[in-house]
């Protein structure tokens, strides 16, 4: 799986231009705040039209200012991790991980890596910010994306909770092999999690 990606965005007084193309593993956005690292994630994921440029994603195009090609995000088949879970808080933790699962989903797969088997019956509100990062994470799993797409995964996190968040990723890197394009301005975990790392 790689990702062949040509963005530019006006945002208002300023703008985001990207351009990269990367293999298997994970691909990282790294750099300072307000440079436009999510945008071109929420572009990727189809939340965001561009300007200009292109999304291939396995040769397959996603979107193409030239030619006119936008894929809807729902057919995207992205698995979004946002900065905060988003997590329903009028669902337990287990409905949280099944809601939009993939027919082919196994729930005990997921929490087994995951380590939030013990976190099933709980409310999101009761759960840590590792442990809540965990279950978002399980949850974009469980959709069977093609790709996953992590949006500053570990900030806000102590030392604890961000060791466990990125063995989860790890895990998902070399084990599961999905694909991933992750934003953060950390260079340790850019470094650490990045087998390409593309600088904003």
């Amino acid at each position: 799986m790689s990702f062949d990606v040509m963005l530019s965005k006006r945002l208002g007084e300023a703008g985001v231009a990207v351009s990269f193309a990367s293999g298997e593993g994970a691909t990282v956005l790294f750099g300072p705040s307000g440079v436009g690292k999510t945008s071109v994630l929420n572009m990727v994921a189809g939340l965001l039209t561009p300007d200009s440029g292109h999304v291939r994603v396995d040769g397959e195009t996603l979107f193409d200012a030239a030619t006119g090609v936008d894929v809807a995000p729902e057919r995207r088949r992205a698995g979004y991790v946002f900065q905060e879970p988003r997590l329903f808080p009028h669902l337990r933790v287990r409905a949280n991980l099944l809601y939009g699962a993939g027919e082919g989903a196994v729930l005990d797969e997921a929490i087994g890596f995951l380590g939030i088997d013990h976190l099933l019956e709980r409310w999101p509100r009761s759960l840590s910010g590792g442990e809540a990062r965990r279950v978002a994470i399980g949850r974009a799993l469980l959709s069977e994306p093609r790709f996953l797409l992590l949006d500053e995964p570990l900030s806000s996190l102590d030392r604890a909770r961000r060791e466990e968040v990125l063995q989860a990723i790890e895990h998902i890197r070399d084990v599961r092999k999905l694909p991933i394009l992750m934003v953060t301005h950390d260079a340790g975990e850019a470094e650490r999690i990045g087998t390409r790392i593309v600088t904003m």
